[in-house]
Parts: structure tokens; sequence; C-alpha cells
């Protein structure tokens, strides 16, 4: 697990801010999380792809969510060619694995062992401000 995080880019930051909404800024660039329950993709069930809101990399597919009930999405595995990056993150008093975008390095959101054991027992748990979500058969989404 690679336990270091980026130095901030100030030319990439301003680039940052004027692409991303407040709240996708402060999750993806500050390590930040939305509320439970508040995200748009928590309860989303269509077919399709889920893409880093900051770089447009594949992360997911809907074929690896599921409703865990945490308040976020929840993912039991990343696309193959994700290469999601794990972080060790021991903010709020605990140890926990961060994930990161395996291309731009935009916080995503944490990854846990309470996940679905025929899958191989992790939770993606990843904020909906992460990512942006392309229907199947939408280019335009």
């Amino acid at each position: 697990m690679n336990d270091k995080h980026p130095r901030l880019d100030p030319e990439r930051d301003s680039e940052w801010r004027l692409r991303l909404t407040d709240l996708q800024y402060f999750v993806t660039r500050e390590a930040g999380t939305e509320r439970p329950n508040t995200g748009v993709y928590n309860l989303e069930v269509r077919d399709g792809d889920y893409h880093c809101i900051c770089c447009d990399h594949l992360l997911f597919t809907s074929e690896m969510k599921f409703l865990s009930q945490c308040g976020w999405p929840a993912f039991h595995a990343e696309h193959k060619d994700a290469r999601i990056r794990r972080l060790e993150d021991t903010t709020l008093g605990m140890l926990r694995v961060e994930v990161r975008c395996g291309s731009c390095d935009a916080h995503l959101g944490h990854i846990f062992d309470d996940g679905p054991l025929e899958f191989g027992g992790e939770r993606y748990c990843i904020n909906s401000a992460s990512v942006d979500f392309k229907m199947e058969g939408n280019n335009d989404n």
C-alpha cells in the first residue's frame, strides 16, 4: 500500500477549481466526503459505467455496484484497468484505507472488508461527487 499523498501543483489546482463544483473539489482534491445518503449515485441501479469526475478514467461498472445501505455508492470490485491506489488513512482517529484514482490521484472514498463474500469481501465506499455515471448505450451521459 502506498502511503504518499501527491504535492499540490498550484497551476493544476487552479484548473481543478475551474472544472469542478465546490463539492467535487472538496471530495476529490481535499479528500473530503459528502454527507451520507445525499449522493446522486447512492441508489443508482441503471446499467452503465462510473468514471473519475476529474479525468474520465473508468473506475467501476454497474455489475460491480451493490446496494450496501451504507449511505454511499458501494462496489465490490474495481474495473480491471482502474489501477485504483490504496493509501493508509489515520484521520478521524481510526485506521482506514483510502482509495484514489489510478490516473489523476483524485480521492474517491475508502475501502472496507464488509462487502459481499462471494466477490472477495471488499466494499469500495465511493463518494458520488467523485464519479460521473455514463449510462449504457448513452454517450451523452
